[in-house]
C-alpha cells in the first residue's frame, strides 16, 4: 500500500472511533439526565413519589395493628 492509501485507512479509522465516541458520549448524557430530578418526569422522581407512597402504606398498616 502507498502512503496515500494508508492516510486513507487512518483517516477512516479515526471518522470511525470519533463517530462511535460521540454517539456514546450521547447516550451517557441522555441516561445521566434520567437519574436527575426535573420536576416530575425523569425517573428518578417517578421512583421518589413511589417510595413516598409505600412509606405511607407502611404508617397505615402499622397504625392499624
Amino acid at each position: 500500500m502507498a502512503a496515500i492509501d494508508w492516510a486513507g485507512f487512518l483517516v477512516s479509522i479515526t471518522t470511525l472511533i470519533g463517530v462511535l465516541a460521540i454517539g456514546v458520549r450521547h447516550l451517557v448524557k441522555h441516561y445521566l439526565s434520567e437519574l436527575r430530578p426535573n420536576g416530575g418526569l425523569s425517573v428518578k422522581d417517578q421512583v421518589n413519589r413511589l417510595e413516598q407512597k409505600v412509606d405511607r402504606l407502611y404508617d397505615i398498616l402499622i397504625e392499624k395493628q
